[in-house]
């Protein structure tokens, strides 16, 4: 695992990197007076991208400008980071971003070309739940019937995960190691294959975004089992957390949220930041998320700052103790 000084930042580095500026003296009244561009590090379609969109979409109506979504993939989302970690601090590039670019590659890469003390976050947009799901032969119907069973059978059951380093490898790294089971690894070139396989039960249990997994819950093809956020999902309310069942300290999501680069005058920031709140809690743009399978935030910038550095430590532990690299 590379070494990196992420970890050693205080808590709330990437937001004081917001408010140093604060004595800048360019005007919010006056942004924006030209268009806005809104970087999603992946490509046109998928998750993230559809977040953008509505978000996009939304503040041109209320901003009187153009934002413009911009997709740079490749990396992991690193590309489209450093583009917006390099930008000028003016308002006018933003990053979409979500943990592969800010808190999982920092942890994996060796040369990454930016750290999270070069942005200033704007407002975390969205969270989306991790769900547990089994093949409906899988002879357990909740998290501590699966535990049983995977204890009963050491390294019998297998996972599958969208790729060494992943969100979901990471997420059922974390679920392995609280309940103490051994389960293999099954890795693959991305979350739509994995959840094809389980379907068609060559890997037998996933924890993945809501996004991937929910059309196959209701569809009847996997059993859910339990989401990995704090409260119980106003997506699938009806099952139970991992820590309600019987998994102790175990959670893990996927936040989306805005980022302006470092040195952004505090009056931008803010102006942003009141700009997404309000569109990211409008109806129309909730119900889109809700379809997408993602949940409404609209927080402060010191709250989404926090939640990044609590993050990128937590997974560089993860890592660390998974003893996870990329190949």
């Amino acid at each position: 695992m590379p070494k990196n000084n992420w970890s050693r930042l205080p808590l709330l580095a990437a937001f004081a990197s917001v408010m140093a500026v604060a004595g800048n003296a360019m005007a919010a009244d006056a942004y924006p007076t030209k268009p806005v561009r809104l970087i999603v590090g992946f490509a046109p379609g998928g998750g993230t991208d559809i977040i953008a969109r509505a978000i996009a979409q939304r503040l041109t109506a209320l901003m009187g400008q153009t934002f413009v979504v911009d997709n740079r993939p490749g990396a992991g989302g690193v590309i489209g980071g450093e583009i917006v970690a390099h930008a000028a601090p003016d308002g006018y590039t933003l990053l979409m971003g979500t943990p592969g670019p800010l808190t999982i590659n920092p942890n994996l890469r060796r040369n990454m070309p930016y750290t999270l003390a070069d942005f200033a976050p704007v407002s975390q947009a969205t969270v989306s739940p991790f769900i547990l799901v089994v093949h409906p032969s899988v002879a357990a119907r909740s998290v501590k019937e699966l535990i049983a069973l995977a204890k009963a059978k050491p390294g019998s059951l297998n996972y599958g995960s969208a790729g060494n380093g992943s969100v979901a490898h990471l997420a059922t790294e974390q679920f392995k190691a609280l309940a103490g089971i051994d389960i293999a690894h099954v890795p693959y070139k991305g979350s739509g294959q994995s959840i094809v396989d389980l379907i068609a039960g060559q890997v037998q249990i996933l924890i993945e975004n809501a996004p991937v997994v929910l059309p196959q819950i209701r569809a009847g093809k996997v059993r859910a089992l339990a989401v990995g956020t704090k409260k119980r999902s106003s997506l699938v309310p009806e099952l139970p957390t991992m820590q309600e069942a019987g998994v102790p300290g175990y959670e893990q999501s996927t936040a989306a949220g805005v980022l302006s680069p470092r040195g952004t005058p505090l009056a931008i920031v803010t102006t942003l930041n009141k700009a997404i709140v309000q569109v990211v809690h409008e109806p129309a743009v909730v119900d889109i998320f809700a379809r997408q399978g993602v949940e409404t935030v609209g927080s402060t910038p010191q709250q989404y700052a926090e939640h990044l550095c609590t993050e990128l430590a937590q997974i560089g532990k993860l890592i660390k103790a998974a003893g996870i690299q990329i190949q």
